[in-house]
């Protein structure tokens, strides 16, 4: 006996024919957009605009007739006129009150260097004048890259230092041999163990993995991170090895990467 479908049935079964077709099709088309979602790349934000003008990155200013700067009271120095920016002065001052309180003295070395106080060191050295921290008369080495790189151990071009920022200080002693030993590492021990409190930090570690490049280690020199980050992030948009320009043996910068290698080859700690 053969059983014949209902007239009735079938608009019903053609409805869910139809929508099942479309089901299927909205599901292949989710999968497509989800397929291309996963393959797009998104373009990462741009950077905020530097907020850091360049001619402060690079010291072509004069501290003591910039509001930003203030000069060091001579209880806290060795020396006479100079300078620090100062958020990182107050800082400090609090950081000395600290250490004054653990019976360690903290004693300003060196703090703003415009770009033509680091010219003079820098020619200097270059010139043969004064001689590296081992003895070497850098004016003899006549390849001026192998020259630029052996004033470089411990000494900036113009126009790439930390020290133009007003951030960054020199403590104490210039030789890290007087911070192994007494009364030296206990100086030492102190600012590695409480500079991080008042937002200082050693700029230049042991060169290693984490640090190949950059200037030989410096115990002795800390920077203020709060400002020095601002500018560091200004250098990174601004500052290109074709603005290192004005002194002897600046047109070695670019062959030596001096800005990727020295103005950013500090301790990662230290970095913005």
């Amino acid at each position: 006996m053969n059983i014949s479908t209902p007239a009735w049935a079938l608009p019903l079964a053609l409805i869910l024919t139809v929508s099942l077709a479309c089901q299927t099709n909205s599901s292949q088309e989710e999968k497509q957009e989800n397929s291309t979602d996963s393959t797009t790349q998104v373009e990462p934000p741009p950077p905020p605009p530097p907020t850091v003008p360049l001619h402060y990155i690079m010291g072509k200013f004069e501290p003591s007739k910039d509001s930003n700067f203030v000069k060091i009271a001579p209880a806290y120095t060795t020396k006479s006129n100079i300078y620090l920016h100062k958020e990182a002065y107050k800082a400090f001052l609090k950081m000395h009150a600290a250490a004054k309180e653990d019976g360690i003295t903290l004693r300003i070395l060196s703090a703003t260097r415009n770009f033509n106080s680091q010219k003079g060191i820098w020619e200097s050295k270059w010139n043969g004048s004064r001689k590296l921290s081992d003895g070497t008369n850098a004016a003899e080495i006549a390849d001026t890259n192998a020259r630029a790189l052996r004033i470089l151990e411990y000494s900036s071009m113009p126009g790439t230092s930390r020290h133009h920022w007003g951030t960054d200080i020199d403590l104490n002693n210039l030789n890290n041999p007087y911070f192994e030993k007494e009364p030296g590492i206990k100086v030492y021990q102190w600012l590695t163990a409480n500079a991080a409190r008042f937002g200082y930090c050693q700029t230049y570690t042991p060169k290693g993995p984490n640090r190949q490049d950059g200037y030989n280690e410096e115990k002795w020199h800390w920077s203020y991170l709060p400002v020095a980050k601002e500018y560091a992030a200004s250098a990174r948009q601004l500052l290109k090895d074709e603005d290192i320009q004005g002194f002897a043996g600046a047109g070695v910068a670019p062959n030596l990467k001096i800005v990727k290698k020295y103005v950013f080859g500090v301790n990662p700690e230290c970095l913005d």
